[in-house]
């Protein structure tokens, strides 16, 4: 079931976001201080590409420089990607086949406005957040 999700999701929306994902991944990497972000978006655009079967979980050894890192994302590039995600999530939920896709772009919003102190990994190593 995943890998229909995950296509049908790289084909009505997930290349998209992930672009942007990646847009800004590369305009972060311009400057060597912020290539951080940069790093980031790469990470949650290949999060966006195939969503299904993977989830966040903070990093417990994020600290202070991960919040103010954050502040600064949210400003600068983690808005514009959240209104993204919704406004996909919005066409998405129009047919009742886009609902569980419509439901993961509004899960992805926390990461997209705070990307720093979190890591992707396999849904299957955490099964309660699936």
């Amino acid at each position: 079931m995943r890998l229909i999700l995950n296509i049908i999701w790289l084909l009505f929306g997930g290349i998209w976001l992930a672009l942007g994902y990646f847009l800004a991944g590369i305009l972060c990497c311009v400057l060597i201080i912020t290539i951080p972000f940069g790093l980031a978006a790469f990470r949650i655009g290949a999060y966006a590409l195939w969503p299904f079967g993977r989830t966040v979980v903070e990093r417990p050894t994020a600290g202070v420089a991960s919040l103010i890192g954050n502040v600064i994302w949210f400003v600068i590039a983690g808005i514009w990607l959240a209104i993204g995600h919704l406004v996909t999530a919005v066409a998405m939920a129009i047919t009742i086949i886009g609902i569980p896709l419509a439901i993961a772009n509004l899960k992805m919003i926390p990461i997209s406005l705070m990307p720093l102190g979190k890591d992707i990994v396999d849904a299957d190593a955490f099964p309660s957040r699936v």
